[in-house]
């Protein structure tokens, strides 16, 4: 028996990469899935993988697994109330939402035009709400009726959210606003039984086909970007095991596992009295050589 079995979960863009992983990954463990793919390309390109969600669905069940296909919209408000209504139609609850969808649209800041910096927003910050909320609401709900909760919300973050991407001002954002929704969703869902944490993934997949995570692999050795190499954090978080595991940022790579620290103060300056204009650089230049330093932009020189 596996540790999520009886538990029923979303996986959003789950027909290729990460999505796919964790979905095999949580269905081996006994979970039952509303696997959700809108069937676009890396780009957001409409019909380039069209039917990669039924394809997921026929593995999950051609392994004994019990799966339901769904190819919404994640960032559509009225197709995340579906998604939900799916898994209560199919399975009778709803224990996780494991929001992994979206894609990429890499610019320099100077060159990103409005319309990509809004899909690459829309897909990724509107479509890490949209399913989650109208989750929450049910779990709410399932809460003021006296019935147990304890569910999972499980967001995708990036080392690009977590200290920025050259070339990925959108992405980097919308992923920076996914670490800070995690922590408020923790916050807020705790007295309802809901757990919300982000992984920041290291892994290959079609958005991260830059030759970053090319690497040779000899025969039987460990490939340490291999998407599946996630799969066993997310069938963990979606468990009851990790009941109490809240508004943490998980990161991965290979078989090494941390935690992102995230914001925190420096040691400060107390001058007891309004500070002058002309008294501030050095006391801000200390600070900085002061404080731990922060992980390097990607990409950066």
């Amino acid at each position: 028996m596996g540790i999520c079995e009886g538990r029923v979960a979303i996986v959003t863009g789950a027909g290729n990469g990460l999505g796919k992983a964790y979905a095999l990954g949580l269905a081996a463990e006994g979970c039952k899935l509303i696997i959700n793919d809108l069937g676009v390309g890396a780009h957001g390109e409409a019909g380039l993988t069209k039917g990669a969600a039924e394809q997921v669905v026929d593995e999950i069940r051609a392994m004994g697994g019990e799966a339901v296909t769904n190819t919404n919209d994640v960032a559509d408000w009225d197709a995340g109330k579906r998604m939900v209504e799916a898994a209560l139609d199919s399975f009778g609850r709803l224990d996780a939402v494991v929001n992994n969808a979206g894609f990429v649209r890499d610019r320099m800041f100077f060159t990103c035009s409005p319309e990509e910096w809004d899909a690459v927003i829309r897909v990724h910050l509107r479509g890490h709400f949209c399913t989650a909320r109208h989750a929450a609401e049910y779990w709410r709900a399932q809460a003021k009726a006296g019935n147990p909760v304890d569910a999972r919300i499980i967001n995708t973050t990036s080392g690009a959210g977590l200290q920025g991407s050259v070339g990925q001002s959108a992405y980097s954002a919308a992923k920076g606003g996914i670490a800070a929704l995690t922590l408020v969703q923790a916050a807020e869902l705790a007295r309802l039984g809901v757990t919300a944490n982000a992984l920041a993934p290291n892994a290959r997949t079609r958005m991260t086909n830059t030759g970053a995570f090319d690497m040779d692999v000899k025969a039987g050795g460990f490939d340490v970007f291999a998407p599946e190499n996630m799969a066993p954090l997310v069938a963990y978080l979606v468990s009851g095991q990790s009941k109490g595991v809240t508004g943490q940022i998980f990161e991965l790579k290979g078989g090494t596992i941390f935690l992102s620290q995230g914001w925190t103060d420096s040691p400060a300056h107390d001058k007891g009295a309004r500070f002058e204009a002309s008294e501030l650089d050095p006391i801000v230049r200390k600070l900085i050589e002061t404080r731990q330093p922060a992980k390097p932009v990607y990409g950066a020189a």
